[in-house]
């Protein structure tokens, strides 16, 4: 497939899941895998490109002063260890068992998808050693995160985030909202940070061992970018949730193809 074409789609996939948060790993792999490019290369690629992407929308939240820094920096430090540690021994998983990997996660990324969140956070705070209670960014309301759902979830995904080469974000939004009360949009902005920092080390891990192809990454990124500037504008002044059927079913019909690919 032609580079400059492959861009464009990067582009546009950019601007659909940088809406909502969900970074757009999952769509991004499946279009470089289908253009014939090798698994491992594969990965590392999207983890530059999403970097990119998510990086630039990251800024145009943050100047609106919808990230949460205090949980982005929480559990930044989490997903960045645990998605450098997937990306660096990806090397000693083959690229089919990868690909399965990948195609089992779209499911779950689908039926979370699918799941109700509540448009607002709770007021109501909760008490107990496992809470930390966090004030937002703008003083106006405090989370009560739920340290024994979010450490052990965030340290899991953001290792197999790393190592098959997708974002986190389709897990960080419910996560955020339903462990910790974030409200839906500052969680897509949250997201947005988070999904930065796993793809940067994720990439990291994958380039240390070799896999990073310049030639093919930088472009894609350029279009990462630019998907990333206006899904973050778009993003500002939409209702994202209102796009999670649509999203489940183009996840699920991912999943599928990814595993064709595998069986192929």
């Amino acid at each position: 497939m032609n580079i400059l074409l492959l861009a464009l789609i990067i582009m546009a996939i950019a601007v659909l899941m940088v809406m909502t948060g969900h970074g757009g790993g999952n769509f991004f792999i499946i279009a470089l895998v289908l253009a014939g490019i090798e698994m491992h290369v594969a990965a590392t690629t999207v983890q530059f490109v999403l970097f990119t992407a998510a990086f630039l929308a990251m800024l145009v939240f943050g100047r609106k002063k919808y990230v949460e820094w205090k949980l982005a920096l929480f559990m930044g430090v989490l997903i960045g260890i645990s998605a450098f540690s997937g990306g660096f021994l990806s090397d000693y998983i083959p690229g089919n068992t990868l690909k399965l990997i990948l195609s089992a996660l779209l499911f779950i990324l689908a039926i979370l998808m699918l799941k109700p969140v509540k448009e607002t956070a709770d007021q109501d705070l909760r008490t107990g050693w496992k809470y930390w209670h966090v004030q937002s960014f703008d003083h106006a309301m405090t989370y009560s995160v739920n340290l024994i759902i979010v450490v052990p979830t965030v340290l899991a995904f953001g290792f197999i985030a790393g190592m098959v080469g997708i974002s986190g974000g389709s897990f960080m939004v419910p996560l955020l909202v339903l462990a910790c009360g974030v409200p839906m949009k500052n969680a897509v902005a949250t997201a947005s940070t988070l999904v930065a920092v796993s793809a940067l080390t994720g990439f990291s891990g994958h380039a240390i061992s070799g896999h990073f192809d310049y030639c093919v990454a930088l472009p894609l990124a350029m279009g990462g970018a630019v998907g990333g500037l206006i899904g973050g504008s778009i993003a500002i002044k939409s209702k994202p949730q209102l796009l999670k059927i649509l999203f489940a079913v183009t996840t699920l019909v991912a999943a599928v193809v990814m595993a064709y690919e595998v069986f192929n």
